[in-house]
């Protein structure tokens, strides 16, 4: 408690005080013209600066993401002159494939035809329509495709094997062979389905007039003890198939490199509807078939 003398004072104190003025807010000096033009200036500078920069650490920021290790020293990098081995590895991947396209892209010209074709359209189709007494020309039957196909048994069990007869019968035929894989699963041949088991190739075109020519005039007088070709081995609707134990006859094939002589059958797929009609097609293309004369005395022997 205050004793009441003191009340008093205090009173007087606060009457006898000035009421002091509420602070005047500060005014906000405006930056005059030349200012402001100074700071623009400045601004521009600094972001100009700043472009450059970015512009200065691009190229490092690529080649630090182009090369493999980025925090590896300058002086470890391969030099100008010398190629790494990534480089070697990549070139001579690029140079193979290029001389495969070369290979496979081999095109003859638009006038060219062979000359197993040339002799159909004179004298196979003259002589054809004779015999048979075709109305129209388009009846006349002639070659549509022919197929080679080799088995390979180990064809799972040795790929080497199977590669090399690919290769073999690419060159045969001119044309890249396709490997054929299994249909079913075979317990007993220990076969399961999708295994490689052999490698086939079909020819159409010039590359298939080509082949007939080759094979009949140089392949098949290279066969040992040769007496003709069976005649009965048509399907009865006109196609024409045949077995090769060695395919060593062609010329194409290098005897010292090959791993086994194996052989192969080949299909004449004509567009004949009988057996006749393909049997003459092929008797007079010149096809060296089996007389009947030398068939009846084997049998008979």
């Amino acid at each position: 408690m205050l004793h009441p003398e003191d009340e008093n004072k205090n009173e007087n104190i606060s009457a006898e005080e000035p009421a002091t003025a509420a602070p005047e807010p500060k005014k906000e000096v405006k930056p005059e013209p030349e200012e402001k033009a100074a700071k623009k200036k400045a601004k521009s500078e600094t972001a100009d600066a700043k472009a450059e920069k970015a512009k200065a650490e691009k190229p490092a920021k690529k080649e630090a993401k182009k090369s493999d290790k980025p925090g590896e020293k300058k002086d470890k990098a391969p030099k100008k002159g010398k190629k790494t081995d990534t480089a070697k590895e990549s070139d001579k991947s690029s140079k193979k494939k290029k001389d495969k396209a070369d290979k496979a892209s081999v095109k003859m010209p638009d006038d060219y035809l062979p000359r197993q074709l040339i002799f159909y359209r004179e004298t196979v189709t003259a002589e054809l329509k004779k015999r048979f007494r075709y109305k129209n020309v388009n009846m006349i039957p002639k070659l549509e495709k022919i197929i080679l196909n080799v088995g390979i048994g180990e064809g799972s069990q040795n790929p080497k094997l199977l590669e090399s007869v690919t290769k073999e019968l690419s060159a045969i035929a001119g044309q890249k062979a396709v490997v054929t894989h299994a249909r079913k699963s075979i317990s007993n041949f220990k076969l399961r389905q999708g295994m490689p088991v052999g490698c086939r190739v079909t020819l159409r075109g010039w590359r298939m007039w080509e082949f007939f020519d080759r094979m009949m005039n140089i392949a098949i007088p290279r066969i040992r003890d040769f007496r003709g070709l069976s005649d009965k081995s048509f399907d009865g609707r006109g196609n024409y198939t045949f077995g090769i134990k060695e395919h060593i006859i062609f010329t194409e094939i290098d005897i010292d490199k090959i791993e086994r002589v194996h052989g192969m059958d080949i299909t004449f797929v004509t567009t004949a509807n009988t057996d006749e009609e393909a049997h003459a097609l092929l008797q007079a293309s010149g096809w060296p078939f089996r007389r009947r004369e030398t068939q009846s005395t084997e049998q008979a022997a």
